[in-house]
């Protein structure tokens, strides 16, 4: 009998435990639960080097984060970093001075000993870990990326930057894939290694590769025909007219990245999550790995939830920029990702550097923008999708009419119907729904300055009703909700 009970109170610690580490939502695996609740996950975060940057005080950065309302970061932790300059940011924390950088390999005598890991990168890692974990930040451990040519020479990796005999003459595009010699080994290694420090938190998940189409490309889809590479102004952009699709090869090697880290939380505690960056834009997803749970894109169109919302996983758009400085550009990508099904949003904010950690730089010379505005603005966002019920929360326009002189996205849950509205015109827009009878209340809501624009309630008799926004070219929610 003593020995039942033992065994039902350890069962029950284990489960108890395992409800606490994120993991897809049961009841509808498009979203998360962490600490047994449902949750979005929605950041704006600095350039991913807040670890490896010693000079980056990430204990303000954190804190930021925490009163800005929102609950996730991205972290590169080694397998690639930055040179000052790099895609013409000026104040890059992923690109610290020489003397700055910490990677896990120690380095000795200017060359890099992959058998023999710095302790002290793996101390500041796990004090950040601790320090995300008290201000409810979830971070995104992404453990790879694309080199982009330039960054292949400098790495630790590279035969020539380290004593273990690796290749010193491999294309880049050969790196994260299978046949990159002796660095494979090193590569899983790396892997088995921080899955083994991390095991211990429930506030992450596992990327595998950043960006993996930027290297070994076997399919590209011009998105526009009518504008070819010598009609944009900038050589080099014509990334931003086409869809780059990672190669068989890199797809090869992400399968075994995968098993790499469930093979090692076999005998561990913890189950991780597990994302695999797809594209830029949108794409119907052609991964076929029961590894993954989450499936990221960059630049993201709306119709990139839309098209994999059948996977029944999450879809989540983890970089912006690339798009001017303006907040409504990022707000409304955010809005539009989100409503159509996404489970996951995180802005790339360069108003966080060193110095500036409080994300409130708004001179940083980058390719995208932030500010604080807009991160309270994304935090509108994310209580607004956790007011409604996300065990049954969905994309369904089915209740959703003409929308006159306003581009619509619309949601609903078992009590609760979601309209985010992007008007055209500075009159009000007007919204034929079909509801079921009865009576409603109805909120308008500026989700710009987050004031209450209107509230009302309404009653449904006839098969449709329409309903008017207050004027304004500000981006709005309407709010119903059956009495």
């Amino acid at each position: 009998m003593k020995f039942i009970f033992a065994f039902l109170c350890a069962f029950s610690a284990c489960i108890t435990a395992l409800a606490q580490t994120l993991a897809l939502l049961p009841q509808n695996p498009h979203y998360f639960t962490y600490k047994g609740k449902p949750t979005v996950i929605v950041g704006s975060g600095e350039h991913y080097g807040a670890v490896m940057n010693l000079d980056f005080n990430y204990d303000t950065y954190l804190k930021t984060l925490q009163a800005d309302g929102l609950n996730t970061t991205r972290l590169f932790t080694g397998a690639y970093y930055e040179k000052p300059g790099a895609f013409g940011i000026q104040k890059n924390t992923m690109a610290p001075a020489d003397d700055r950088l910490l990677l896990p390999w120690k380095k000795i005598n200017d060359k890099y000993d992959l058998n023999v890991w710095d302790e002290a990168f793996f101390a500041r890692l796990h004090d950040f870990m601790k320090k995300a974990e008290q201000s409810g930040v979830i971070v995104e451990i992404c453990l790879f990326s694309s080199y982009y040519g330039a960054g292949w020479a400098y790495h630790p990796f590279n035969g020539r930057n380290n004593v273990n005999q690796t290749p010193t003459d491999l294309a880049p595009n050969k790196v994260n894939t299978l046949d990159n010699g002796a660095i494979l080994k090193f590569q899983e290694a790396y892997t088995r290694k921080l899955v083994q420090e991390l095991n211990q938190y429930d506030h992450f998940y596992f990327e595998i590769q950043n960006e993996p189409w930027a290297e070994g490309k076997d399919t590209v889809l011009v998105w526009n025909d009518y504008m070819g590479a010598d009609d944009l102004k900038q050589p080099g952009n014509n990334w931003k007219n086409t869809l780059e699709v990672a190669s068989a090869k890199s797809r090869e090697w992400h399968k075994n990245v995968s098993g790499w880290i469930i093979n090692q939380e076999k005998s561990l505690a913890k189950k991780h999550l597990i994302s695999h960056n797809i594209a830029n834009f949108k794409l119907p997803v052609f991964v076929s790995d029961p590894n993954i749970s989450i499936y990221t894109f960059h630049y993201a169109h709306p119709e990139a939830a839309g098209l994999n919302y059948r996977l029944n996983r999450v879809v989540g758009f983890n970089e912006t920029g690339f798009a001017g400085k303006n907040d409504d550009t990022y707000r409304r990508q955010a809005w539009r990702f989100m409503m159509s099904g996404g489970g996951l949003f995180g802005h790339l904010d360069y108003s966080f550097s060193v110095g500036s950690e409080d994300g409130k730089d708004l001179t940083n010379n980058a390719p995208g923008g932030g500010s604080p505005t807009l991160r309270r603005q994304f935090k509108m966002l994310k209580n607004q999708l956790e007011r409604m019920d996300l065990a049954t929360l969905k994309p369904d326009a089915s209740f959703l009419g003409h929308a006159e002189g306003a581009f619509v996205y619309s949601m609903k849950d078992r009590q609760q119907y979601l309209v985010y509205a992007e008007p055209l015109l500075a009159q009000p827009c007007r919204i034929n729904l079909q509801l079921p009878k009865g009576n409603y209340s109805a909120t308008w809501t500026d989700v710009v300055t987050g004031k209450t624009l209107k509230s009302e309630n309404v009653s449904v008799s006839a098969p449709s009703i329409m309903l008017q926004s207050s004027a304004g070219v500000n981006d709005k929610t309407l709010v119903l909700r059956k009495l």
